[in-house]
C-alpha cells in the first residue's frame, strides 16, 4: 500500500496530506491507483479522512493547525524571501539561496524557523558561513525565527551524500530564491527522484538580484593565501566549538551526521533530525505491520 509512506512520513510532524499531495510523495503512477488504496484504506480503518485531508489517525486539532499553517506561511514565504535577496546581496562567497524546512512545505507556526539552504562559492564555505553567523549573532540577537542558517554547501559538491527518503523531501520541496547554481544541484540530486517520481523541484525566482559592492570587496580581499588562512580559521574554530558542545551528547557516528563537516560542506543539526525523522518513520512502519500486517521497507539515514 503505496499510500502509507507519505501518509506515514508527514505524520510525524502532524501534517494531514490531501489526495493530491499524496500523489506527490508517492510511488505511484496515477491518481487513480491513490484514490484506489485511499479508498481501501478507509474502509480497513487504516486511516481516517477529515475533510479533504487523509490522515493516520491524527487530531482536528492538527488539521485545523495545518490550515491556518498554511495561511501563516504566505506571509512568511513573503519575508523569507526578503531576507534570504538580503543573503544574496550582501554576504561574500554567497552563490545561491534557497528556503527549506517546514516554510518550504506552505506551513508555518509560532514554532517554525525560516531554514536557509546556502550553497557558497569553492574554497570559502567557511568564510562565508562565519559573517552571516556573525552579522545573526550581533543585529538579529541570535534569533532564529527568520534566520536560521543550518545546511551550506560549496557550488564543487553538490551531490547531497546521505541519500533517504527525509533527504529527498528536503531536496523536492527547496524553494529556490536566489542563484543559477540550484538548476546545477538538482541535476546532481537526480536520484531523488527514484524516491519522489511525482514531485518536481520549485523554480528559480526571476528576479535576480546583484551582489552588492560590500560583498565584492570583501571578497576580494579574502582572495589567495589571506584567504586560505581565514578560511581554515573559520573551520577549526567553528568545528572545535561543536565537539565541545555535543560530542560528548551523542554517539560518534550520529555527531558525524548531525555536525558533518568539511571544505565543502557544513551541516549544524544539535538534535540529529534525520536521524529522528527516520527513527520514528520505521516505528511507524513496525505498528502498521503488526497491526494490519503490511509490510513496508525500512529507511535508512
Amino acid at each position: 500500500m503505496k499510500i502509507l509512506r507519505p501518509l506515514l512520513y508527514f505524520s510525524i510532524f502532524n501534517h494531514p496530506l490531501k489526495k493530491e499531495e499524496i500523489f506527490l510523495y508517492s510511488l505511484h503512477e496515477k491518481m487513480e491507483d491513490v484514490e484506489k488504496e485511499l479508498k481501501d484504506a478507509l474502509e480497513k480503518k487504516i486511516i481516517t479522512q477529515t475533510d479533504v485531508f487523509f490522515h493516520p489517525n491524527l487530531t482536528e486539532e492538527n488539521v485545523t493547525n495545518r490550515i491556518v499553517g498554511n495561511k501563516n506561511a504566505i506571509k512568511a514565504l513573503v519575508k523569507a524571501k526578503k531576507k534570504g535577496n538580503f543573503i544574496k546581496k550582501y554576504f561574500p562567497f554567497v552563490e545561491g539561496v534557497s528556503i527549506s524546512g517546514s516554510l518550504s512545505k506552505g506551513y508555518f507556526d509560532a514554532n517554525s524557523d525560516v531554514d536557509f539552504f546556502i550553497i557558497s562559492k569553492p574554497n570559502h564555505l567557511w568564510t562565508c558561513r562565519t559573517f552571516l553567523v556573525i552579522f545573526k549573532k550581533i543585529f538579529l540577537f541570535n534569533s532564529r525565527k527568520y534566520f536560521c542558517l543550518n545546511y551550506f554547501i560549496s557550488s564543487d559538491n553538490l551531490e547531497i551524500e546521505e541519500k533517504n527518503i527525509f533527504t529527498a523531501t528536503e531536496i523536492a520541496t527547496l524553494i529556490p530564491i536566489q542563484g543559477d547554481v540550484f538548476n546545477r544541484f538538482f541535476e546532481n540530486n537526480n536520484w531523488n527522484r527514484n524516491l519522489l517520481p511525482n514531485k518536481t523541484n520549485k523554480s528559480l525566482e526571476k528576479e535576480t538580484v546583484e551582489t552588492s559592492w560590500i560583498a565584492r570587496l570583501l571578497e576580494t580581499i579574502l582572495q589567495k593565501r589571506f584567504g586560505v588562512l581565514v578560511e581554515k580559521f573559520c573551520f577549526t574554530l567553528t568545528f572545535n566549538v561543536w565537539k565541545i558542545k555535543f560530542r560528548n551528547k551523542m554517539k560518534p557516528e550520529d555527531f558525524a551526521i548531525a555536525f558533518k563537516s568539511s571544505k565543502k560542506v557544513s551541516k549544524h543539526h544539535p538534535s540529529n533530525f534525520q536521524k529522528k525523522v527516520i527513527d520514528l518513520l520505521n516505528t511507524k512502519y513496525l505498528e502498521i505491520k503488526e497491526k494490519h500486517n503490511i509490510d513496508i521497507p525500512k529507511e535508512h539515514v
